[in-house]
């Protein structure tokens, strides 16, 4: 004797309710031959709806055995009864069931997503479904451009995509006019007679008058069988659906997530978008705040580049905030003679300086004078603009020459004159101007003053009255090790003082101290900027539990029809990760602005972008659609079929 397609021996289903617990099926035994057209008949609340949800796998019994081709159900896993849902049921529902935003062909096509059909493949079978089906002119209609019993024939159409080897139909005519439940149960009828197994579940007799066996539920019991009329070697199974092996059915089914995450985003811009804005703001954060942090390191290092890349200046005492550094006289010209005769030693400049009047006919300003060698200029990459600087001859013969900047040429020649050869006083000494520099880089206040270059000599005899230096500025040669050079520069000083009355300063300790500061500061509001990209990624695992909340029919329809809980849980997380990256993609973008903002109006703020911080923000920002993505998207494979489907 041949095993029965669908076996059932002492089914029960309980349900859990309020502490206490009822039964809907009571030791039901049942046994569904492969080709029979069967009607289930019971009153509402019968346990008719529970019973076929049970034979199509959408829901578990509590106690009994179901086998299906000799396979015993309840030792099937989810992803297994999704393979069985997938290959061997087609389900058509009272409520059509279609997704909204899905047209006919698309409804139709779905069982062959999960099945494995390449995207041609399927959309050709879906098309010639509908179109013997009577629906040739409504393939790209939307259920909503459908009548009840147009929506009801893509359902079918749906059921028999994947082969659709038994037919489960729950008052497949309880919502359609009677000619398009006439027009349904003669198309079930022709199923029939092609070998599908039709299980139909109804209120009423003269539909279950039509099928070849009737079983009468009561109480969750079997209360009559007419039993099989058709014997069953006449029975002949429909063809399974070849699929022909589609070796990129992984990316097909990611494109497929794409697609789907795609039209629910669109579908919901307003909430997508309010999903995003943590994500924007975050980003836009984070890589503003690196750029600015990296662009002002980098202006910070051009001045200092600009004063010397490789010097190394001596100041007489301990250290900055030395309070006998004014009663050292030890630090002397001879000093720097003594350095620049060194291999290390590019060029040397010593150094004075003070603060004084300066007039030149009845304009008076207080500029900033210093006192340097004729190699001040190169030592310190000053910028010659126009004239000369000094010789050897304006250091032995204490010429009284001067070389000014722009700022004291923009302060003293206010109608503007020719400021070479031009006489100007300082204090009581006269001095003619040689030539013009570029304005010197200084950092804090004092870079909009008047800087005026004199001979050191001239400076000291003349003005200062003085034979000491304040400072001698070291430019190490190109080939010489900074870090040598200094020691070396403290040993000869130490041998000519006989004593460490001096200290140094490298501009290689100023960079690295500038780079360690900036950087520290840049994490630490990087630190904050983070914070508001994980409240977004939060934000986004929100909105995503409220989308599976709202989305639970869709979910329990794509089971029904051979979903696993992967091809769920991908979808889902697909749609957090791609509201993360167009986030992300759209704070980068919001970061350029702001920086292009920034710039225009406050000039001297520079925003200095890399590859690397953008890489790594959209990295984060795709990290957080996958963390927080991640939770919704397991809620949504885990739900079960027949409860998601009895939501609305």
């Amino acid at each position: 004797m041949a095993t029965p397609l669908i076996s059932l021996h002492g089914l029960t289903r309980r349900f859990a309710t309020a502490g206490d617990s009822v039964t809907v099926l009571d030791d039901v035994t049942l046994d569904i031959e492969s080709g029979e057209m069967i009607a289930i008949i019971g009153a509402s609340g019968s346990g008719t709806s529970t019973l076929m949800n049970i034979l199509g796998c959408l829901d578990r019994a509590s106690e009994g055995t179901y086998t299906f081709g000799g396979r015993d159900i309840s030792r099937l896993g989810p992803d297994e009864l999704a393979e069985l849902r997938r290959e061997h049921f087609g389900f058509i529902f009272q409520r059509y069931q279609l997704l909204a935003d899905l047209n006919a062909v698309e409804n139709a096509a779905m069982p062959a997503i999960y099945a494995g059909l390449d995207s041609g493949k399927r959309t050709l079978r879906a098309t010639e479904l509908l179109k013997r089906l009577g629906l040739g002119d409504r393939l790209r209609n939307r259920p909503g451009a459908l009548s009840g019993g147009q929506q009801q024939r893509v359902s079918v159409a749906r059921a028999l995509m994947n082969g659709g080897e038994v037919i489960l139909a729950d008052e497949p005519t309880g919502a359609l006019d009677s000619k398009s439940g006439a027009d349904l149960m003669a198309l079930l009828k022709e199923l029939h007679a092609e070998g599908h197994t039709i299980i139909i579940v109804t209120h009423d007799p003269l539909i279950a008058a039509q099928t070849n066996r009737q079983i009468e539920i009561s109480d969750g019991k079997i209360v009559r069988d007419t039993g099989r009329q058709t014997p069953a070697a006449e029975s002949v199974p429909p063809a399974p659906l070849k699929r022909g092996g589609n070796p990129l059915v992984l990316v097909d089914r990611g494109v497929e997530a794409l697609r789907i995450a795609l039209r629910s985003m669109f579908a919901h811009k307003l909430r997508t978008f309010l999903t995003m804005l943590g994500i924007i703001i975050g980003i836009a954060s984070v890589v503003s705040v690196v750029a600015l942090g990296q662009g002002s390191q980098q202006a910070v290092l051009e001045n200092i580049a600009s004063i010397g890349t490789n010097t190394i200046n001596v100041y007489p005492g301990t250290g900055f905030g030395d309070r006998t550094q004014s009663r050292i006289r030890t630090l002397v010209p001879s000093d720097a003679t003594a350095i620049a005769s060194q291999s290390y030693a590019d060029s040397v400049t010593p150094r004075v300086s003070t603060s004084l009047s300066v007039l030149f006919n009845s304009v008076a300003v207080n500029a900033q004078i210093s006192g340097v060698g004729m190699d001040y200029f190169r030592v310190s990459g000053t910028t010659l603009m126009s004239g000369t600087g000094f010789t050897t001859a304006s250091i032995d013969d204490r010429a009284q020459d001067a070389v000014i900047d722009t700022n004291a040429v923009s302060a003293l020649f206010k109608n503007g004159e020719d400021p070479i050869g031009q006489v100007i006083v300082l204090g009581k000494v006269p001095v003619r101007v040689v030539g013009v520099v570029k304005v010197a880089s200084t950092f804090g206040p004092g870079n909009s003053n008047p800087s005026i270059y004199i001979p050191y000599t001239t400076a000291m005899d003349r003005i200062l009255g003085q034979h000491y230096l304040s400072q001698i500025i070291v430019r190490v040669a190109d080939t010489a090790d900074m870090d040598a050079a200094q020691v070396q520069i403290g040993n000869l000083l130490a041998r000519l003082h006989g004593k460490t009355d001096f200290f140094l300063q490298n501009t290689n300790t100023i960079r690295a101290t500038i780079q360690s500061t900036t950087q520290t500061l840049t994490l630490l509001v990087s630190a904050i900027a983070v914070i508001s990209l994980i409240v977004g990624g939060i934000g986004v695992m929100n909105i995503m539990l409220v989308s599976v909340s709202e989305r639970t029919r869709e979910i329990g329809i794509r089971m029904a029809v051979g979903a696993r809980r992967g091809d769920i849980l991908r979808q889902f997380l697909t749609e957090a990760v791609l509201v993360c990256i167009v986030g992300g993609f759209l704070g980068v973008s919001l970061s350029f602005a702001i920086g292009f903002g920034l710039s225009t109006v406050i000039s001297v703020v520079r925003l200095s972008y890399s590859t690397l911080s953008i890489v790594a923000a959209l990295a984060s920002s795709t990290l957080i659609g996958v963390v927080f993505g991640f939770m919704p998207a397991r809620s949504a494979a885990r739900l079960d079929p027949v409860e998601a489907l009895a939501r609305e």
